[in-house]
């Protein structure tokens, strides 16, 4: 399944730092391009223009909420 957002931290509503696929990112110079899964954790990967780098990465052993896109 495809991750649509994911939250960092243990109060969702008022302390969580929230990322969505498509949400501009750095002062609106990149966008984030995937959230990806991966053994450890979680990987943040952004763009700008053609160009896709790793911007942050959360190990599992925090407190995380994730979304998924739904495709009906």
């Amino acid at each position: 399944m495809d991750i649509r957002k994911i939250s960092i931290g243990a109060d969702y509503k008022s302390g969580a730092m929230h990322y969505i696929v498509g949400q501009e990112v750095l002062g609106g110079s990149h966008i984030i391009h995937l959230i990806q899964d991966h053994d450890e954790g979680y990987k943040i990967w952004i763009q700008k223009a053609e160009e896709i780098y790793l911007w942050k990465e959360f190990r599992k052993t925090l407190p995380i909420s994730l979304e998924f896109n739904i495709n009906f």
